[in-house]
């Protein structure tokens, strides 16, 4: 039976099982897709290719390229890469880009991020869906080899020195204080770009940074714990690491590293919106430095981060612009308003100087020059930004998400409360002398039977009431 991609080509990359989803001639079929829907359309000369350190990703590389340079496009192989340096890639090269990762995934994934050049994204609205359907009627049909025109080279090119010097020169953390910093890679491809961006490794010079290394080795079977920090379970490592040694910040990277996550100096991780409200201060600060209007600064965030990172740029004087959960949503708007910055709860940064594309390394950067800038530990410096209490994503499986999105609508939208649907069903109650600032955001999933909550509010008692009174009428309906 032949390989249904539908199952597997989700909204915005490709992730399946290996090989039985993913595999050598799905690999092949999307490549030439890819070449035809993308880089033949935008008149590229070649496609930039970068994987991760899953044992399947060079077979799956090498079948991609295949397809693309039998479309008489070019292959650049750039090797083991994190994801934001692929997207350094296609925007360095000007070139449309695809990366090999399943990120945060078990062993047994492996997917492709596909873009288009300057890391500009693919997405099922923007050219996703007419790559998935091209490559199906390609293995529809059998065909494992494409005729008719003169075949693309591959080349071999490293780009891990010209990317680590790229973003030492957009944060300069020469004049930091000294710092120990304790970095938990997951075995993932932080492990690469630790040692070449706060290191040594790619020829830069000594930053005042003592790393304290953990699960540097790349390795795709996960042998200490899943690469994925949004899981509290697997930050417990660092936690006790910076605590044991006396860190002055804990850093925990994603498998494929475009995220980063935070703990401070007292083990306690800090909430991806404070990040976002943090490093949203410091470029507006920056552009007006420069000499720009506040006002005329744009910073985006999703609709679920907090409540206090659209408070917190507006207080700045600049435009907080609110948009849909998802890197395709964040990419565009940014771009649409040409916003120096833009954050998401789940610890995706997205900057304008990095193509609008997002990099966890560029973001534990400014977390590192805004620590390294005083004396103060890591708790106290972020304490301004951390306002609220949030209850974090809660997943609920349903049968019926609209009947139950609209039984929360009619019990919990009141005339004190504010709604919209930006994505999902978010309900405002901003806070008076009867009832504390809450707000919760119900999201349906787009591939499973799942409705996903989010609440936050004033003080632990109003969030835990809402979540918990929410909570039950989805999971009596």
């Amino acid at each position: 039976m032949t390989t249904q991609l539908s199952d597997f080509v989700k909204a915005y990359d490709v992730r399946g099982v290996v090989p039985d989803q993913l595999n050598i001639d799905v690999a092949h079929a999307l490549g030439a897709a890819f070449a035809e829907v993308v880089a033949l359309a935008e008149g590229a000369s070649a496609v930039v290719i970068g994987h991760d350190m899953r044992p399947s990703s060079p077979e799956l590389v090498d079948a991609l390229a295949r397809g693309i340079t039998a479309r008489g496009v070019d292959a650049v192989l750039i090797g083991l890469a994190s994801t934001d340096g692929l997207y350094y890639a296609s925007g360095a090269l000007g070139l449309p880009g695809a990366m090999f990762t399943a990120s945060h995934n078990p062993a047994q994934y492996n997917g492709i991020k596909f873009c288009r050049s300057g890391a500009r994204p693919v997405g099922q609205d923007t050219g996703l869906a007419r790559v998935r359907d091209l490559a199906q009627q390609h293995l529809d049909r059998g065909v494992s080899a494409f005729d008719g025109v003169r075949p693309g080279s591959v080349t071999q090119r490293d780009v891990l020195a010209d990317y680590a010097g790229f973003l030492r020169g957009l944060v300069d953390l020469s004049r930091s204080r000294p710092l120990r910093v304790s970095v938990d890679a997951g075995n993932g491809m932080g492990g690469l770009t630790v040692p070449a961006v706060l290191g040594t490794d790619s020829g830069l010079p000594e930053l005042p940074l003592t790393i304290d290394p953990m699960y540097f080795e790349l390795d795709g079977t996960f042998p200490n714990h899943e690469a994925n920090p949004l899981d509290p379970k697997n930050l417990v490592d660092l936690q006790e690491r910076v605590r044991s040694h006396g860190a002055d910040i804990g850093i925990a990277f994603d498998g494929d590293a475009d995220r980063c996550f935070v703990v401070d100096e007292l083990g306690d991780p800090v909430s991806p919106s404070a990040i976002t409200a943090m490093i949203a201060r410091r470029e507006i600060a920056r552009e007006v430095a420069a000499g720009r209007s506040a006002s005329d600064v744009a910073i985006v965030h999703n609709a679920i981060t907090s409540a206090a990172v659209p408070e917190i740029i507006a207080q700045d004087g600049a435009r907080p612009v609110r948009t849909r959960v998802g890197h395709s949503y964040v990419k565009a708007v940014m771009s649409e308003h040409d916003a120096v910055f833009g954050g998401e709860h789940s610890a995706h940064y997205y900057f304008r100087d990095f193509w609008f594309a997002d990099t966890g390394m560029l973001a534990a950067m400014h977390v590192l020059a805004a620590l390294g800038e005083t004396d103060a530990p890591l708790s106290e410096v972020m304490a301004p930004f951390e306002r609220y209490v949030a209850s974090g994503e809660i997943n609920s499986t349903v049968t019926d998400a609209a009947a139950i999105t609209q039984r929360v609508r009619d019990r919990w939208a009141t005339g004190a409360t504010t709604v919209d649907e930006l994505d999902g069903l978010t309900i405002t109650q901003p806070g008076d002398d009867d009832e504390p600032m809450w707000w919760i955001n119900l999201r349906p999933s787009n591939t499973e039977p799942l409705l996903r909550l989010n609440v936050e509010a004033a003080d632990e008692a109003t969030m835990a009431r809402v979540r918990d009174d929410v909570l039950t009428m989805i999971r009596e309906a």
